[in-house]
């Protein structure tokens, strides 16, 4: 590739399908049960090969200073990582809401891991990418490995899943919801059941346990899961603010995002249980992709 080339590489949005917290380590850190599925709502990566070992970021998110971007953190991890004197030109067409609890900027920081290790000619393996996306976040492997996953752990110890995609209408209220405050947050359930898979799969109860916090806390995600849910089954993703509902199909999602309160934004989206970027690193990166 020379160094004029920039090529397109997606980052998609996901979803938690439920979220329950099992106990606490000695550390502090909370044991998750979650599910994560993609939607195809994606940010996109522009990447382009730079000589002088520079790390430069155009777009992404309004007032973020590039260094505090975890797409331009990935990178320079990867740099230090592996030594390589390459740098990279990131162009980020956001498109993923920030500070709804739909994964964008881990989904950037795992497009940016494999972009590089394709541009850079570094040969890592899914399994050292997403060891690398660990330092990152929590969140970040699934977005390397790039299938809907069964997470256990802090969120890292994932089990590729094959759950249903149905059309989502997800609802983002202009509320920003501090996953700190949320885990922090006293009343917080942190003994629940484990569920199995099988369980999870077949219709056992599953709920995301940080709701009735959240709802407390920000009336207006409050209040937009009881608008959605007088719909549909309305479920929060993460710690919020983005709540979702499942419809089985395009037309009958839309027909109720055509009656969302203006002051809310929202959209209509397939859930994926494959990641477009695993296409992309198909075509640029053939032979260095394998599985663990």
């Amino acid at each position: 590739m020379s160094g004029g080339d920039s090529l397109a590489w997606p980052a998609p949005a996901k979803l938690n399908l439920f979220l329950h917290i099992v106990g606490r380590r000695e550390d502090g850190y909370h044991l998750l049960q979650t599910v994560f599925q993609f939607i195809d709502l994606c940010d996109t990566l522009h990447v382009g090969l730079r000589g002088d070992g520079r790390i430069r970021r155009a777009g992404g998110l309004p007032g973020l200073d590039p260094e505090a971007d975890l797409a331009v953190r990935a990178a320079r991890l990867l740099q230090e990582y592996t030594g390589t004197r390459l740098g990279a030109d990131l162009d980020i067409d956001k498109r993923i809401p920030a500070g709804g609890g739909l994964g964008g900027g881990s989904s950037d920081a795992a497009t940016a891991l494999w972009a590089l290790n394709c541009l850079w000619n570094l040969h890592l393996d899914v399994d050292a990418l997403a060891e690398l996306g660990l330092r990152l976040g929590a969140d970040v492997p699934v977005f390397v490995r790039g299938h809907a996953a069964w997470a256990e752990g802090v969120g890292e110890r994932l089990s590729p899943l094959e759950p249903a995609m149905p059309w989502y209408l997800v609802v983002v209220p202009p509320v920003h919801v501090s996953t700190t405050e949320i885990f922090a947050d006293p009343a917080l359930t942190r003994n629940c059941q484990p569920l199995k898979i099988g369980g999870f799969l077949s219709g056992d109860h599953a709920v995301n346990v940080c709701e009735p916090v959240v709802r407390r806390r920000c009336p207006e995600v409050a209040e937009a899961l009881e608008w959605l849910g007088a719909h549909a089954p309305a479920r929060m993703s993460g710690t919020g603010s983005s709540i979702f509902a499942a419809f089985p199909t395009r037309e009958a999602a839309a027909a109720v995002h055509a009656y969302l309160p203006a002051k809310w934004a929202g959209f209509v989206c397939r859930g994926m249980n494959r990641s477009p970027l695993l296409a992309r690193v198909a075509v640029n990166c053939a032979g260095r992709m394998h599985s663990g």
